[in-house]
């Protein structure tokens, strides 16, 4: 894992929003006063994705992450992992009542062309999504972290932060203790729980033992004896099926002699029903004299209709050679408005002439008003005329208002010992009469208009009249146009009365030809009434003979339904007496054949009782098919006792397998509770632990030391000093923390080694204090770190307050927190 960018917005002392980018810093230090924040960068690092902090303790106390003033904290961080770049964010937020929860977390997989300098400057849940999401809550977080970086928390707290005064003391630390170290850092108590898991899994499967061979015992009717059983009634149960076959020939003879009966008898009872039916209906008669009775009738009622329609056009003819009712009536109508239109042409030219007269009157008054006003105008000018003549005069005057007594004349530039009296009566005269003009010019300004608008009103009116009266006049020429030539008054009313005499002739004989269709319809109604009675007898006569018709009824004569019916009913009569004898035949023969039906199945319902078969249907099929029920049935009791046989067969196989298991569990548990094997899982991983501190520190020290292990001591190689093995308490400061270096760091890579996924170790981050070092030893911490980062593998970052260390590291990121507490970092690079 290799840190790309960091966000931070309320998380601890960091209250304002805060971006670090690690993109292009392979070795850098955290830098700043004690206190100033530098060890809570690492701690953002780890919150962004484990969603704790070593220094928290309790993993569940996330409301560490929130400043005391703070209601949210955001993180987000993106970094780099096996070649592929992810972004983790964090948000956490507190409520009114004081509560924190984690509102967002999530990881999302960015593509590889994304540019890093997209990102807002705080982190913050984002509406729409980076690339590819890998987890959206918080409960998703863990296993999509521990597939991105291949770590989990407590071996990326040792693995990538490294506790580094930890490894001292495991350098200079006693066997025993290093031992406690060991199993506590490489986690080996698992072993311990592996026993314990053994121990649980020898108790499940001696209980599994138990609890199977209770089922095996309660499994009865699984052997040889129920087996020879089950076989046996299989055997009497496909016998039965032939002593059923050899049966059924005689119950099908017996079921169709019984069915041939039953037939011959059903056609001598429908033949029975159809003779009973056949009986004459009521009123046949007299029916033919009441058919031909109507159709008398309605021939006369036909040739009444005949008359009535030749009187009624005759009328007609007289009413349309009287004249043309609509046209008459138009003349008279056309007089009667000749004579209104002539009244009312009188009385508009009696309004005309008013309204002329009105006109002429208002036109005076207006050439009036206008001479008033016109004279008042001469006096508003002659007054203006007065009144400029009196300023022109007093012209002097209008200086007076600026002399002052004892200062210069402005005009002759002497002192001026006392100022004349202003104002002209002249003037004020001439502006009197000009406003008391110009009043009276207003005045007949205004009735000049006045007498305007009674002269248009008067011209509206005017035109109003004329435009009444010609429209009179032209109606009225019209008329006398239209009348010119044609009969007067009296002549046009008594042709009219003419024609309402011959209209109410027309009437009369219509009122005639409607009373005879209406006694046409009667009687064709009473015809119809007749014939259908006629026709209905004959349908009956028909349905009756027909349903006989096998029988050989004797044939109808059409034109007499009544001898026809008595010739059917005799014949009916003497053919129900012949199939009455032949019923009781029909049954003599059914009952015999019940009877032979009757003694076959009772034959095979014996065969079938000790079955305990039901037989569906009492035929050939319902028989053979209960036969085969029953064979069935017995091949599935002997199946179901070879079931019982395997399942106590399987339940044996199940109890050995528990007995190997529990065995084999025991055995591990017994193993793992052993000391000698918790000594050499310990004794292995502390060899492989110097192998690898080993060659790092060999290259950390450019060939001069190399790491041993003697009976749980660490001792060093120094090749400068004829390759001899000392202690390593021996060590010099910067020696000793070279020898620390590198077990952290093979400690680290074995760590990553035993995570269950795939970890790709591409940074380590010292929080490690370096103040009490001396400067000898200084200069070798500082060549150690920068050989570890010329190595290149992974990304190197130190946190430190030693400045003589920072100086030497080419990108330093300086924490610091000003008066409020709120920290800041800030990049510098040498």
């Amino acid at each position: 894992m290799r840190p790309l960018r960091l966000d931070l917005h309320g998380f601890t002392v960091f209250r304002e929003p805060t971006t670090v980018d690690f993109s292009d810093a392979d070795f850098f230090a955290l830098v700043g006063p004690t206190g100033s924040g530098k060890s809570t960068i690492l701690d953002a690092m780890c919150f962004a994705l484990y969603g704790t902090v070593p220094r928290w303790g309790d993993r569940r106390r996330i409301e560490n992450a929130l400043a005391p003033s703070s209601a949210q904290a955001k993180v987000r961080l993106v970094f780099e992992a096996s070649g592929a770049r992810f972004v983790a964010t964090r948000v956490v937020r507190r409520d009114t009542k004081g509560r924190v929860s984690t509102a967002h977390a999530g990881l999302e997989q960015l593509p590889a062309d994304f540019d890093l300098r997209t990102f807002d400057d705080a982190p913050a849940e984002r509406g729409e999504s980076l690339g590819t999401v890998l987890a959206g809550t918080w409960s998703e977080m863990e296993d999509a972290i521990l597939d991105a970086v291949g770590l989990p928390y407590e071996q990326f707290t040792t693995c990538v932060v490294l506790p580094q005064g930890e490894f001292a003391r495991f350098l200079h630390a006693k066997p025993a203790q290093r031992q406690e170290i060991l199993v506590n850092l490489l986690g080996l108590h698992v072993y311990q729980r592996i026993g314990e898991r053994a121990g649980l899994r020898q108790r499940e499967a001696e209980a599994k033992v138990t609890a199977t061979r209770s089922l095996l015992a309660e499994l009865t009717g699984a052997d040889e004896a129920a087996l020879a059983a089950a076989e046996q009634a299989l055997a009497a149960a496909q016998t039965l099926v032939q002593d059923v076959e050899a049966l059924l020939p005689a119950l099908e003879e017996a079921r169709r002699a019984g069915e041939t009966a039953q037939a011959e008898l059903t056609a001598v009872e429908r033949d029975l029903a159809a003779l009973q039916s056949v009986r004459p209906p009521s009123g046949l008669a007299g029916l033919h004299s009441e058919v031909s009775a109507a159709r008398d009738a309605a021939a006369a009622a036909q040739a009444a209709v005949e008359a009535a329609e030749d009187q009624e056009e005759k009328a007609r003819a007289e009413l349309a050679g009287a004249g043309d009712r609509t046209e008459l009536t138009r003349l008279l109508d056309a007089h009667a408005e000749r004579t209104r239109l002539a009244a009312r042409l009188t009385e508009v030219a009696t309004a005309l002439a008013t309204a002329t007269a009105d006109h002429e009157q208002a036109t005076a008054r207006l050439a009036t008003a206008r001479a008033a006003m016109e004279k008042t105008a001469a006096a508003v000018r002659a007054a203006q005329d007065d009144v400029e003549a009196a300023t022109t005069a007093d012209r002097a005057a209008s200086l007076r208002v600026h002399l002052v007594e004892g200062k210069p004349c402005p005009v002759c530039e002497q002192p001026v010992t006392t100022i004349p009296p202003t104002g002209s009566p002249r003037l004020r005269a001439a502006r009197e009469k000009l406003a008391a003009a110009e009043k009276a010019a207003q005045a007949a300004a205004e009735a000049e208009r006045a007498e305007d608008r009674a002269l248009r009103e008067a011209d509206r009116r005017l035109a109003a009249v004329t435009a009444k009266h010609q429209e009179s006049a032209a109606r009225l020429a019209a008329l006398e146009s239209t009348l010119d030539g044609a009969p007067d008054v009296s002549t046009v009313e008594s042709t009219l009365a003419a024609i309402a005499e011959k209209e109410r002739a027309v009437a009369a004989c219509a009122e005639a030809v409607r009373a005879a269709r209406q006694a046409v319809r009667g009687a064709a109604s009473r015809l119809a009434t007749a014939e259908e009675r006629l026709r209905r007898a004959w349908q009956e006569y028909d349905r009756a003979r027909d349903a006989v018709a096998a029988l050989g009824p004797p044939s109808a004569d059409r034109e007499r339904i009544v001898e026809s019916w008595q010739a059917l009913d005799a014949w009916a009569r003497e053919r129900t007496a012949d199939r009455s004898r032949d019923r009781d035949a029909c049954l003599a023969a059914a009952e015999s054949a019940l009877a032979a039906l009757t003694d076959v199945t009772g034959r095979l319902d014996t065969l079938l009782a000790p079955t305990g078969v039901a037989v569906a249907t009492r035929d050939a099929a319902g028989y053979r098919q209960a036969a085969a029920l029953g064979v069935e049935r017995a091949r599935a009791a002997r199946d179901r006792v070879l079931e019982r046989r395997e399942r106590a067969a399987r339940l044996t196989e199940q109890i050995e397998a528990h007995e190997r298991e529990a065995r084999v569990a025991k055995a591990l548990a017994q193993y793992l509770r052993a000391n000698q094997f918790e000594r050499w899982l310990l004794t292995e991983a502390l060899d492989a632990l110097v192998a690898g501190a080993s060659g790092i520190l060999n290259d950390l020290s450019a060939g001069r030391y190399e790491l041993i292990q003697k009976n749980g001591e660490f001792l060093v190689i120094d090749h400068s000093d004829a390759s001899l093995a000392r202690g390593v308490r021996t060590l010099s400061g910067g020696e000793t923390f070279q020898a620390s270096l590198s077990l952290a760091l093979a400690l680290s890579e074995q760590l990553a080694g035993l995570s269950s996924a795939s970890a790709s170790l591409e940074s380590i981050l010292l929080d490690e204090g370096f103040g009490t070092l001396d400067p000898d030893t200084m200069d070798t911490v500082a060549a150690t770190l920068e050989n570890l980062a010329a190595r290149g593998d992974r990304m190197v970052g130190v946190v430190t307050h030693v400045a003589g260390l920072a100086e030497r590291i080419p990108v330093r990121f300086e924490v610091s927190r000003d008066a409020r507490g709120t920290a800041r970092v800030t990049r510098v690079s040498v």
